[in-house]
């Protein structure tokens, strides 16, 4: 699917009005190669981590203990985003002439320098890991999933910037003044297509998206109807609002069903889990997350 007022044909264009792509993607220091793709999703991380435990301590829970949530979350999200990416596009891994197994080989499924972290595989892999430690730790994961979620997607515009560095994910030629100037030896580019060709910068527009739904979800998490996972709900339907657009304009190669990229159909699951939860939860829980803690699981307060 593509959305045509977002489209144009592949024309020449000036580009000194483009937007540049940069032409180095990672940089040594000492013997280690250092990745901005890497840098960014840390950056990301950091960001995600601070933000929450800010919103959690206002809620009683211990300072930094969403730490020990992150020692698991974290590494759980990364597995479980790169398993879900190379399934998707396991043509890109397996086949004749390659070897995947292999982690000093390009292509390798290993190299997750290279790109292919997918969101969506991230969101199951972080979430199993943080409902393993907020039970250990007596939390509700409601209350959790609500404090990242303002983080969360600001974590993903910082992510998109990697896309940037590595000119991957971009989106359909275009002749709007915003263009994306992209190596022409891109194997994602087309053959045929002009040297000068400039192409959507779907990077930019999610980057975009992201930090609108970072303020929004920062507004309505100042109101206690936006408890109990409901905020986390607003969080999957407008990322995964955005995503459909934004999937639907992108050129790299993906698998389809029933004429939709399964990134799109990821992103349309996102937005009907998020109504879903909406839903369940307001019936459920009309009342105030009095609490952060599992019942019978609050700390007992500090002695004198």
């Amino acid at each position: 699917m593509h959305l045509g007022l977002l489209t144009s044909s592949a024309v020449p264009h000036d580009f000194s009005a483009a937007i540049p792509s940069p032409s180095i993607s990672s940089f040594q220091l000492g013997p280690l190669t250092i990745h901005f793709y890497a840098l960014c999703i840390l950056v990301g991380i950091i960001i995600a981590i601070v933000l929450t435990n800010r919103r959690l301590t206002k809620r009683g829970v211990e300072d930094w203990q969403v730490l020990d949530i992150a020692t698991l979350a974290v590494p759980m999200a990364i597995v479980f985003a790169r398993i879900y990416h190379v399934i998707t596009h396991y043509t890109d891994y397996f086949g004749p002439g390659r070897n995947p197994w292999n982690p000093f080989e390009p292509g390798s499924v290993w190299a997750i320098w290279e790109g292919g972290i997918a969101i969506f595989g991230s969101l199951i892999g972080g979430t199993l890991g943080a409902w393993i430690m907020c039970r250990r730790l007596g939390l509700k994961l409601t209350t959790l999933l609500d404090a990242l979620a303002p983080g969360l997607i600001l974590a993903q515009a910082c992510g998109r910037f990697g896309n940037w560095f590595n000119q991957e994910l971009f989106g359909l030629p275009t002749t709007l003044p915003w263009g994306l100037e992209i190596d022409p030896r891109n194997p994602a580019i087309p053959p045929g297509t002009p040297a000068d060709t400039l192409f959507h910068p779907t990077f930019l527009y999610e980057v975009v998206w992201n930090s609108l739904g970072a303020l929004v979800l920062l507004y309505l998490g100042r109101h206690v109807f936006f408890q109990w996972g409901r905020l986390f709900a607003v969080y999957l339907m407008w990322y995964g609002a955005g995503r459909i657009v934004w999937e639907s304009i992108r050129l790299d190669p993906s698998f389809v069903i029933l004429g939709l990229r399964t990134n799109v159909w990821g992103a349309i699951g996102a937005v009907a889990l998020g109504a879903l939860i909406m839903i369940v939860q307001w019936k459920r829980h009309p009342e105030p997350e009095e609490s952060p803690f599992l019942p019978g699981q609050e700390p007992e307060p500090a002695k004198d």
